[in-house]
């Protein structure tokens, strides 16, 4: 059996190609160009059509992450936009509960009467207008 396997080794420069039949191209050298020194057409389609493919599927990662990475901005400029308008409306009702302490009849009668000395009209200062 030994014999059959160095038979088989000394015809090995013959190249196989995709057929099973030998192509007739004797191998240059023992190296790996040698051994495949061009590639056909088709195998060129192939290959352009594998890296084109591969290239796309690089793309759409790429643009599936660059969405991600927008949700996820988007979300935290939403937090960051809500965060805002509760500080705001609560803001708005502090504002909203000075405007209706400072304007209330009550405190403008007593400053009325403490810091300008005011007091209600007697009845010979009120004039009825026709």
């Amino acid at each position: 059996m030994s014999m059959n396997i160095a038979v088989a080794t000394r015809r090995l420069p013959i190249l196989w190609g995709r057929s099973g039949q030998p192509t007739g191209r004797p191998a240059a050298s023992n190296s790996v160009a040698g051994m495949r020194a061009r590639p056909n057409a088709g195998e060129r389609r192939l290959t352009f059509a594998v890296m084109l493919g591969a290239l796309m599927v690089f793309g759409v990662a790429l643009l599936l992450v660059w969405v991600r990475l927008q949700v996820v901005n988007g979300g935290y400029e939403l937090s960051t936009a809500r965060h805002l308008a509760h500080r705001l409306e609560q803001e708005q009702r502090e504002l909203e509960i000075e405007i209706a302490t400072l304007t209330s009849p009550r405190r403008l009668e007593t400053l009325a009467r403490e810091r300008l000395g005011m007091a209600p009209p007697s009845p010979g200062q009120i004039v009825s207008v026709p």
